[in-house]
Order: C-alpha cells, then structure tokens, then sequence
C-alpha cells in the first residue's frame, strides 16, 4: 500500500501511533460505535489488501492485525478505543507459519509462531482445532475469536511432532491434549 487518502485508514493509523500496548491492546474494554466498512481484505493465503493493493508495509499488518478481533456477528472488525470497522476476511484472519515443541520440568509445550511474527503458545485458552472446511487441517483459537490456519509447511511439522496412541495422533501442550485424526 502506498500513499492512500483513506481517512478511515489514516485515524486507525495515529490512534495507534499514540497507543502505548502494541502487541496486546485490550480490545475487550473497547466498545466504540461501527464507524462503517473499510476496504481491506485478508486473502486465504493471508495477504491483506486496502483498495485492491497488498499492504506491504509488514510494520502495518502486524499492527492492525494486533486491533483485530471477530465479533458474535461472524464479522471481523478494526477497533480503536474511538472507531470500529469492519473488514473482509476471507478464510481466516491469521497464519500459522512455524511450530516448536520444548519442554519445561519434563512436560512439551507447543508455541505456534503467526505470520505477523507473533507467538503463542498452544493451550486450552488457545487449543488446536481441525478446520472442517479447509480438509480438516489444523487452525489454531486465538484471542479476540480470531483463529490462525496451519500453512502447509507448519501442518507437516506438526504432525512429525504427533504420537500415536490408541489409533488418533496425538499432540500435548503442557496439560492439554488434542486429537488430529485417526490413522
């Protein structure tokens, strides 16, 4: 994205310059009106675009994708603590890029890097799940009802990571256990 005269996208821009959380801003305490429609567009591959052109400013992705969340509507919105748009996602709003497993006192725990740079760990709070209408690859729950679908590169290194036990493959992240499929 170059130079755009978009006041909407020009706000979110200084409100955030002024923010002081970056990396987690509290989306829950923000409650602002819909301000309207803003034409940006995630793609399944999780390219964002304003306008028809890929944003490729990354220092701006990822700060936008840190005010994104989805709402009871199924819509997903930009919020400030002042303005709130809603945007076009196509699949789902974040990548899994990578995954790790290591270990702390004996137990693994998995941490999922996004293709925001962002890391989070695997968990009950934000646990794997098999998106059924992406051939049931793994997607991850992520805060704000935003979820993050494995790439094709993160799902075979998660699945070089599974045990078998009892005929499923099986991952666990500190005490939290999930099931990929049957084998």
């Amino acid at each position: 994205m170059g130079n755009t005269t978009d006041p909407a996208l020009g706000s979110i821009a200084a409100q955030l310059e002024t923010s002081r959380n970056y990396d987690s801003p509290p989306l829950h305490l923000w409650h602002p009106p819909l301000s309207g429609d803003i034409p940006i567009h995630i793609n399944a591959q999780g390219d964002w675009y304003h306008d028809g052109s890929k944003i490729a400013r990354e220092a701006l992705v990822r700060l936008f994708a840190n005010i994104l969340r989805r709402e009871r509507d199924g819509e997903y919105y930009l919020v400030t603590p002042t303005e709130k748009w809603r945007i076009e996602v196509e699949q789902h709003a974040l990548l899994v890029t990578d995954v790790d497993a290591f270990e702390v006192d004996g137990i693994q725990h998995l941490e999922a890097t996004l293709n925001t740079g962002k890391r989070i760990q695997v968990s009950e709070q934000q646990p794997l799940f098999l998106d059924d209408e992406s051939g049931e690859i793994a997607a991850l729950r992520l805060p704000h009802g935003l979820t993050a679908m494995f790439t094709r590169a993160a799902w075979y290194r998660l699945v070089d990571m599974a045990d078998i036990e009892h005929d499923f493959a099986v991952l666990k992240s500190g005490d939290s256990v999930f099931r990929l499929r049957t084998v």
